[in-house]
């Protein structure tokens, strides 16, 4: 069972009462949303978005016996305000975003079905939140593997994942597809390795699949979106967490958490980014890089 990140910290920072109306805006199985359901009680509301219908499942199944009423929907966060009118909601008091990959996704013995997250297991290259096919317009991972130029692929591996060896991995990609199409995750990894050799505990195709499952799920953009929806349908008082788990989500969270609180529309709660403490890390290793934010709703 996938185990949520920083648990305490969000449930403080969020300042969850009885009879909240909060969004976990990336339900997932559950984790947090189950610590919100038992704080807001019987008076609450909790609405859980995320695109992907398995993890709707569980989540629906952990949360069976929760005392507050439980709303989950298989959306995007960015169709949060449209999808909160539908259900007669107005308005929000608290919302929670957290980007990261859950152990289901990662590995599908947890619960999952596997769709090429993790480059640890041999998997279909599909990379896709959404049950079915990437984010509007987006090809599915190994679409745009077999499809993008050298030079495409060169530059989506430098922006989304920071990856220093993006020309040499894009110039075996290109070089090995020619033989054969890539089409999974062992394949994929094969071909990184030979050009891209591991440094010390960090495995070499790490980058090269957070930048292709960023631009598969087009997950910057839609970022900047949630964002805005988040803020549109808080009520004032309300807050806003989220945790994230790279430094160009990170980078985003802080900017725009700045810019709202610059425009005078409330306040930046975590003066600095709140982290996992050393036992947590120790116990739940995939904590390690989380970092949360948190912003405060004043009109």
């Amino acid at each position: 069972m996938h185990t949520p990140v920083l648990l305490q910290e969000v449930a403080l920072g969020l300042a969850l009462r009885e009879g909240d109306t909060v969004v976990d805006a990336t339900v997932n199985g559950g984790g947090h949303a189950e610590m919100i359901a038992k704080a807001i009680g019987e008076t609450g509301v909790l609405v859980g978005f995320d695109l992907d219908r398995d993890a709707l499942s569980m989540a629906r199944k952990r949360l069976e016996g929760a005392p507050c009423k439980v709303v989950l929907v298989e959306s995007n966060f960015t169709e949060a305000g449209a999808k909160l009118k539908a259900q007669g909601i107005t308005g929000v008091d608290k919302f929670l975003f957290d980007l990261g990959l859950s152990s289901n996704q990662l590995d599908p013995q947890s619960g999952g079905i596997g769709r090429g997250f993790s480059f640890r297991r041999d998997e279909p290259l599909i990379m896709t939140f959404k049950t079915e096919g990437g984010a509007e317009g987006r090809k599915n991972a190994a679409e745009i593997v077999n499809s993008m130029s050298e030079r495409e692929l060169a530059d989506m591996l430098w922006t989304y994942g920071q990856e220093r060896a993006s020309r040499k991995i894009a110039k075996a990609i290109v070089a090995a597809r020619a033989k054969q199409r890539i089409l999974t995750t062992e394949e994929l990894v094969s071909v990184i390795e030979r050009v891209a050799p591991r440094r010390g505990r960090i495995h070499p195709a790490t980058k090269t699949f957070q930048a292709l499952r960023i631009f598969v799920n087009d997950e910057l953009e839609n970022l900047k979106l949630g964002l805005g929806e988040a803020r549109k349908a808080l009520r004032a008082g309300g807050r806003i967490a989220v945790i994230s788990f790279h430094s160009l989500e990170d980078k985003i969270v802080k900017e725009i958490f700045k810019t709202w609180q610059e425009e005078g529309g409330g306040a930046v709660i975590t003066k600095k980014p709140i982290i996992p403490t050393r036992e947590e890390a120790q116990r739940n290793p995939r904590s390690r890089s989380a970092k949360l934010r948190i912003f405060e709703k004043q009109i």
